[in-house]
């Protein structure tokens, strides 16, 4: 594991969760549906179950649980969502001082994200400042058609930053997003800020509580 003394060469960050706090209307949203589709279920166990795919991923699970949203679900389920997002996707608190950290210390980042480039382009939208600093380094698993947990996103986006896998660390806050990190053969740190993260060490995440804590534990 890349740890104090040796920085490592890039950082591949998730989006929603990591980057921008986008992950509340989801759940939201989420719970209220699958009540009313059949599969009543506790916010938690939806959060636990469900984070890190995309809604084909989610509807096709939920239906195998005994759900039945109705045919074409999923694309009514974004719009709702991207209506929320618009509204209001906060950064999550620390951001903006890791990605300092790293331009101060020379090391180049990107995003590896199971979300569209469309919803990127709202939640980020909101942060000019953010986004110009991810320009031509927004990589979507949805829009590749390979979202985690394959490895391609990842191994795309160190690709695009000229990095061999071994060398980059990725930021992930779902189980399923440090799987695809581990299939791609790169170090995970798992931010874990409401709870002891056991869920994302079971699949090999260093685990950590604030985003600030990551210039520290990587050296710069």
């Amino acid at each position: 594991m890349t740890g104090s003394d040796r920085p490592p060469a890039a950082v591949l960050f998730d989006c929603d969760g990591v980057i921008v706090d986008s992950e509340r209307p989801l759940f939201d949203l989420l719970e209220g549906d699958f009540a009313r589709y059949g599969l009543p279920m506790p916010r938690d166990e939806i959060m636990h179950t469900f984070i890190g795919g995309t809604m084909y991923d989610v509807g096709r699970r939920a239906r195998a649980h005994g759900a039945t949203m109705p045919e074409g679900w999923e694309e009514d389920f974004y719009e709702r969502l991207f209506d929320v997002l618009a509204k209001d996707a906060p950064l999550i608190p620390g951001i903006v001082e890791v990605l300092d950290a790293l331009d101060a210390a020379g090391i180049g980042y990107a995003v590896g994200s199971n979300g569209s480039g469309r919803k990127m382009g709202i939640t980020l939208g909101q942060h000019p400042e953010v986004l110009r600093r991810f320009h031509g380094r927004l990589f979507s698993g949805q829009d590749m058609n390979r979202p985690k947990p394959a490895p391609d996103l990842y191994l795309h986006a160190a690709a695009a930053l000229g990095t061999p896998p071994e060398a980059c660390v990725v930021v992930e806050d779902s189980p399923t997003g440090a799987r695809a990190a581990r299939a791609a053969g790169i170090p995970c740190y798992g931010y874990a800020p409401h709870d002891d993260g056991a869920r994302l060490a079971e699949v090999g995440a260093r685990v950590f509580g604030d985003l600030r804590e990551l210039p520290g534990l990587w050296g710069i």
